[in-house]
């Protein structure tokens, strides 16, 4: 059975950067982070006080506020987003749009927590009738699928994907392959998460995971720079619109990349360490997919996290995936200026993706000041600069707790 292609006509966008799209990379390409102290909750007693908080977003612009007070943070920036991504498809405006083949795929690594979070202290100081009737709706993580397909009448594969830090990539690899094999035309996928809460915090920073440059907030996270010394904790949704290329160009669609190549895998090695062999791996099982060697690839968006380990350990599974090729290659971590979204990273990490084949330009990696060459970390990462360039096919690494990893491929139409 031959593949139907697979094409990005479609995308939304919500993080620490911005509300939307445009302001977002407009923000990313100028080197402008969005990462600061706390503001949501006390943090003078937490090891980490500093966040990349979505600002100033207004979810009645998408659902009222009445529904708004149904349901978790995170599914109203998946909402958001989702909603964004299909009004810039301009599926709205598609006359007899058969919804009973539009899907939609949204996932998240954690989902509910700070509802769970708040409503734990609601239990425990006013008994079980403090308990509301849309708690469990609001913290389940296909409910953000579930809200957009009803809002927008779909009727497809309506699903959400869970894992951890690959959500996103998984989901929008998921969901192109739902196009592939002829269960959708088009599919909304993407990732979202919403964990900035005091459990949350705590709980990443009990693993001593998170930064705590707590007096410099917008250099705290700095990919493979010798300084970093710990993610920092962000949040937000990205979301595209996929679909089948021969419905898209028949309907006139504006094609923003193609995607040609997903890959998985798993490195069955530990929990929380990682390993170079498995996102190897992934990378390779992508390129096996898309039918592309390693050479032809020009623009990495890294998972990046800032964490002494993690960003040694991609540096040298891109070498492993790429060999010699791995110098040539321009590696970038937006993650410098957003934080790490977790659920949603592969979702807006696949926007900026996309967007860097569109515009033909690569954002930079800021807060690089002394590059860790010395640790392995000795590829082109786009240092403090955006960097216009010639790219014809883009990649998007997620990696996840569990060893769970997953690798995009789009291709310039």
């Amino acid at each position: 059975m031959s593949k139907r292609r697979v094409v990005v006509t479609g995308l939304g966008h919500v993080a620490p950067v911005g509300n939307d799209v445009a302001t977002g990379w407009a923000n990313l390409l100028s080197g402008k982070s969005g990462i600061g102290r706390i503001t949501r909750f006390e943090t003078s007693d937490m090891a980490c006080q500093i966040a990349g908080e979505v600002r100033d977003f207004d979810i009645t612009q998408y659902i009222s506020a009445k529904e708004a007070r149904r349901m978790d943070l995170f599914i109203h920036y998946g909402i958001a987003a989702g909603l964004q991504a299909v009004a810039d498809a301009g599926l709205d405006d598609v006359p007899n749009l058969d919804k009973t083949r539009v899907g939609v795929n949204i996932g998240s690594g954690i989902g509910g927590l700070p509802l769970i979070e708040n409503t734990d202290g609601e239990l425990r100081a006013g008994g079980p009738r403090k308990i509301g009737p849309f708690f469990i709706p609001g913290s389940l993580i296909n409910l953000i699928s579930g809200h957009v397909s009803i809002i927008k009448g779909y009727q497809g594969p309506t699903y959400g994907i869970v894992s951890a830090c690959t959500t996103g990539a998984h989901s929008i690899g998921d969901a192109g392959r739902m196009i592939q094999y002829g269960d959708a035309d088009v599919m909304v996928a993407g990732g979202a998460e919403g964990a900035i809460s005091r459990l949350g915090i705590g709980g990443f920073a009990s693993m001593k995971a998170l930064s705590t440059r707590n007096d410099d907030p917008a250099t705290a996270s700095r990919p493979w720079d010798k300084g970093r010394d710990g993610f920092v904790m962000g949040e937000g949704a990205g979301v595209v619109v996929l679909e089948e290329y021969e419905h898209a160009k028949k309907r006139g669609a504006r094609i923003y990349a193609e995607l040609v190549g997903f890959g998985m895998s798993s490195d069955a090695h530990h929990i929380t360490a990682p390993n170079a062999e498995g996102p190897a791996r992934g990378v390779t099982n992508a390129l096996r997919d898309a039918g592309m060697n390693a050479d032809e690839v020009d623009y990495v968006n890294a998972h990046g996290t800032s964490t002494p380990l993690g960003d040694a350990n991609e540096t040298n599974a891109l070498k492993l995936a790429f060999g010699d090729h791995a110098r040539k290659l321009v590696v970038n971590s937006t993650k410098s200026m957003t934080g790490h979204l977790l659920g949603g990273a592969g979702g807006v990490e696949a926007v900026y993706s996309i967007l860097a084949l569109h515009h033909q330009i690569s954002p930079p990696t800021i807060n690089l000041f002394e590059q860790d060459v010395e640790g392995g970390c000795d590829l082109d990462y786009v240092a403090n600069t955006a960097r216009e360039m010639p790219i014809k096919v883009a990649i998007s690494n997620s990696f996840g707790f569990g060893g769970t990893n997953g690798t995009l491929i789009f291709k310039r139409v």
